[in-house]
């Protein structure tokens, strides 16, 4: 059993899992996806098991995402793509857990929380954010797509906020993830030491945790002391993100004189095209998916852009030679066809060429 996630079950009925590698972020590896798999099907129907806390060591935040210089060696042969494959599918697997999970999970969102940090979160019944979130789905940036179930999630953010917060890969903080509905409440970090430390002590046998542990959430809870940026932007957000193509939300953004509308473009047009492409659609696709449907659809998303050679340019221009300078194969929306994006979407297609 690997030491990069720790378990423990207090005799009180407080389970806690901690990600435990602060020196990558606590980014997740396959052995931790498993581990922490095993363990809620254990606790599942365990007696001793009331309440579940998960949260990440380390100062800097709960979960960079997904350990991506690992995936990155995927375009070495066959054997380590079924192994980039076989993370998805179990790293999806872990994440509609947490969903179906028939007691109450809290789940720390302190710092840094992204890609997989998210996944592994939103479908907690109680989500704390801090002062130090800095949260994002920011897959766009390495010729990726928003996966981890961001079709069913990101469409439940007010109006076409979700569609913005993937396109861009904006980092936001805790008073637009509270906007966002991908959090529930908000503590500053020394009050939410204080909660963990009472959810410690706390006797959580028999029901106590179904009645008690809300109005306990309620007695810790504080409004954010700064105001979030998307409810005032939602008006320009909804006018801009609401067309079906890319082309069309840049022409958009082109016609506005604005400094949000001139730093959105910007940052739409820093993405690889095809991940544009196939991103937006995934959106507006996941409208009207269920859960399981946008999961299904994102494992086979996933095995195709492991084939794809823009997100191995992806990954190492941003994480790899650190140049920032991708060289990707399809330059401009142009190149990628309607055709190519709609074979991302098909189980058995290779994508490597138009």
């Amino acid at each position: 059993m690997t030491n990069d996630v720790l378990f423990s079950v207090g005799d009180n009925g407080l389970a806690t899992i901690t990600l435990n590698r602060p020196q990558a972020i606590n980014s997740l590896t396959h052995d931790m996806v498993l581990a922490i798999g095993q363990r809620l099907r254990e606790w599942a129907g365990k007696e001793n098991v009331r309440l579940v806390v998960i949260k990440g060591e380390g100062t800097k935040g709960f979960c960079a995402g997904g350990d991506i210089k690992a995936l990155y060696e995927a375009n070495t042969g066959a054997e380590a793509l079924e192994k980039a494959v076989r993370f998805f599918a179990d790293e999806y697997q872990v994440d509609q857990m947490v969903y179906a999970f028939g007691k109450p999970i809290v789940a720390v969102l302190d710092g840094v929380v992204m890609g997989g940090g998210v996944g592994l979160t939103y479908g907690a019944s109680h989500r704390i954010v801090t002062e130090r979130t800095k949260w994002s789905m920011p897959e766009m940036n390495i010729g990726f797509f928003p996966d981890v179930g961001a079709a069913y999630f990101l469409n439940k953010a007010p109006g076409y906020v979700g569609r913005y917060l993937a396109l861009t890969a904006a980092v936001i903080q805790a008073p637009d993830v509270l906007y966002s509905q991908a959090a529930d409440v908000y503590m500053a970090s020394e009050r939410l030491k204080a909660f963990l430390g009472e959810l410690e002590q706390k006797d959580w046998t028999g029901e106590k945790a179904a009645v008690e542990l809300d109005p306990l959430i309620q007695a810790y809870a504080e409004t954010p002391a700064g105001e979030g940026q998307l409810a005032a932007l939602r008006e320009s957000i909804d006018r801009h993100f609401a067309f079906a193509t890319i082309e069309e939300i840049l022409a958009s953004l082109e016609a506005e004189e604005s400094e949000f509308a001139a730093k959105t473009k910007a940052a739409i047009l820093e993405k690889s095209p095809s991940s544009l492409k196939v991103t937006l659609k995934q959106l507006v696709d996941g409208e009207n998916k269920t859960r399981e449907e946008c999961f299904a659809t994102d494992l086979v998303l996933a095995q195709n852009f492991m084939r794809h050679p823009d997100f191995f340019e992806g990954v190492r221009s941003v994480l790899i030679d650190r140049d920032r300078s991708p060289r990707y194969t399809y330059r401009t929306l142009g190149d990628v066809s309607e055709e190519l994006v709609e074979r991302f979407f098909r189980a058995s297609d290779s994508v490597t060429s138009s």
